[in-house]
């Protein structure tokens, strides 16, 4: 018997989970003070997750999938795109927005139940966050497609969860783009956690990188708590999708140190202990060990930081809790030109039951 095929993953990583290089830093590294608003970015993302949880907590937040944890991954990603790339997130990525454009305010609407947060005033051409399990990855296929076609030398990347992996969806667009050989970029963050479902218990691949195999193109893996080796290997992927050279699958291990989203209480089945280790290899700590290692940050710089997001983000919320709330109509809006008769009574039941006018998010 001859060997048909054979495959090789690698794996990348440039910071140890103690803070220490494990190898050369890639050229945009090697200056420590071009790594600060990496971690400012990080900083910023996990003060606004822990306001967003407080708000929903105190009924002014309607449920909220927390990045504690995979800060690393989403700034990493929106760090290495161009302006004119299209973002595809998930419900989990607003670290990737935040740093894209999207307003905090934005975001806070849109977890408030109001759809105008999807209507971005500065990142117009990404796309909103996708409930929908993995389907943004073939709204992200077709758009890169679109690239090729309209020869634009722009690049879809598309970020969706290990759960998102087990569905048709994924590999269906993965496929096309492999046989389109489009500018797609599909970042796997890979939390280990679908929901309650375990990473075993999703699939029995030994990585989930490995995927990208079945649809002929590249696949590798990502310590996805290390943001100079997320940037780094974003960025090359990106590159060479925009050269022509086709798609890449990049998953990136990370850990959900929170819940799955506040309507979830992980301590029914996670163990304890292995959370409490997890918080060991947490991307802020890492990154800010090595930066005050190289003595470009201190104590007083950090308290500073958190200082001003706290501030960043109290104003945001101020603004988001002072917006009134849309009308009752607004879920009718925009779906026909003419509603329908039968949704003509819906619409029409909706507004005898409509709160008073003006009612705040608070």
């Amino acid at each position: 018997m001859t060997t048909a095929a054979s495959f090789h993953i690698g794996y990348t990583q440039y910071l140890g989970p103690d803070g220490e290089p494990v190898q050369a830093l890639p050229a945009f590294a090697r200056d420590p003070m071009a790594l600060i608003p990496l971690y400012r970015a990080m900083v910023l993302t996990r003060v606004f997750d822990t306001k967003a949880v407080a708000l929903q907590r105190t009924g002014k937040l309607g449920t909220f999938a927390s990045s504690v944890g995979q800060e690393a991954v989403g700034v990493g990603v929106a760090s290495a795109m161009q302006p004119d790339d299209v973002l595809f997130p998930s419900y989990r990525d607003h670290a990737a927005q935040l740093l894209r454009g999207v307003t905090m305010t934005e975001s806070l609407l849109y977890w408030g139940g109001d759809e105008r947060g999807s209507d971005f005033s500065v990142a117009r051409h990404d796309f909103p966050n996708c409930v929908p399990i993995g389907t943004q990855v073939c709204h992200a296929a077709g758009a890169a497609y679109a690239f090729v076609l309209r020869h634009e030398p722009r690049v879809a990347v598309a970020m969706v969860g290990d759960g998102g992996t087990s569905k048709g969806d994924f590999y269906e667009a993965m496929n096309m783009a492999g046989v389109w050989q489009a500018p797609l970029v599909l970042v796997v963050n890979n939390n280990q956690w679908a929901i309650s479902v375990p990473r075993s218990q999703q699939s029995a691949a030994q990585t989930l990188a490995q995927k990208a195999l079945a649809a002929g193109i590249d696949g590798l893996q990502v310590d996805g708590n290390d943001v100079i080796a997320v940037h780094h290997v974003v960025h090359a992927a990106l590159a060479k999708a925009r050269r022509g050279d086709g798609p890449t699958l990049i998953e990136a291990l990370s850990y959900r140190l929170g819940d799955h989203t506040t309507a979830d209480d992980a301590t029914r089945y996670r163990d304890a202990e292995v959370l409490s280790k997890q918080w060991d290899y947490e991307p802020l700590l890492r990154l800010r060990t090595y930066l005050m290692r190289m003595n470009v940050w201190d104590k007083s710089q950090e308290e500073e930081l958190g200082k001003t997001c706290r501030a960043q983000v109290e104003e945001a919320v101020k603004a988001y809790l002072t917006i009134p709330a849309p009308p009752t109509s607004a879920m009718f809006d925009h779906l026909y030109a003419a509603l329908p008769q039968g949704m003509r009574e819906q619409f029409e039941m909706a507004l005898r039951f409509a709160p008073a006018a003006g009612k705040d998010h608070g």
